[in-house]
């Protein structure tokens, strides 16, 4: 009996070890960014679309998070400013193709010259955490007078209501900050997308599946220096 139990261990370990080699597989860790580059992730101003956003194409981004660059501190929030370098849309034989170049950081107290290259990386937000919005049954209150913001709006008390009124102008107001604690803390590749870097350090994206789209809320990853690039 006891020779059969120590014939079992290594077997067992052996099935262990398998099932952590094939998790491992299918979970693979993000490309680590060069030790000579510097990552800047930020949120695009506006959309841009490969092969409708003309070539030359002014463009801005809200860095998310602060990044030290040479001695000097990018805080979050910074404006980086560029342009779209390569746009060309996709066709039956052709992929489509884009690539940006951020040329500029400007904040408050201070700029930098800085020259980094959009990238196939992006940062997923967070899932949002599970909200309790039922009805306590210990308030006095009529379930039908619930908002769902954890009060009862009071009809003769404007400022008990959850939500302004149509004759608030929503574009009042800063622009509303960079969501750095909303993202992910894992980067993650844009489907069915490619990157290439030239000789001179640009980084062109190519897709044979569509054109290649940027939007306003994505956290994307602009990489100066030696770019994490996939082929």
């Amino acid at each position: 009996m006891f020779r059969k139990a120590s014939l079992a261990g290594p077997a067992l370990l052996m099935v262990i070890l398998g099932a952590a080699v094939s998790y491992g597989q299918q979970q693979p860790p993000a490309a680590p960014i060069s030790s000579g580059a510097h990552e800047f992730p930020a949120v695009m101003r506006q959309n841009v679309v490969a092969g409708a956003t003309a070539v030359g194409t002014k463009v801005q981004a809200r860095l998310v998070i602060a990044t030290l660059v040479d001695g000097v501190v990018i805080p979050r929030d910074a404006v980086l400013s560029g342009e779209v370098t390569e746009s060309v849309a996709k066709t039956k034989s052709d992929s489509s193709r884009l690539a940006i170049r951020l040329d500029s950081a400007q904040w408050k107290n201070g700029s930098a010259p800085i020259k980094a290259y959009l990238t196939a990386w992006y940062y997923p937000p967070e899932p949002l955490a599970e909200q309790n919005l039922a009805y306590h049954p210990d308030s006095s209150q009529s379930p039908k007078g619930w908002n769902g913001a954890g009060t009862y709006p009071d009809p003769n008390n404007p400022a008990s209501q959850p939500f302004p009124g149509r004759d608030i102008n929503k574009d009042q107001g800063p622009e509303p900050a960079s969501p750095a604690s909303s993202i992910s803390k894992h980067r993650l590749l844009m489907k069915n997308v490619d990157a290439t870097r030239q000789d001179d350090g640009a980084v062109i994206l190519t897709s044979a599946h569509s054109n290649i789209k940027l939007d306003k809320v994505t956290t994307y990853v602009l990489v100066s220096g030696t770019p994490p690039v996939v082929n």
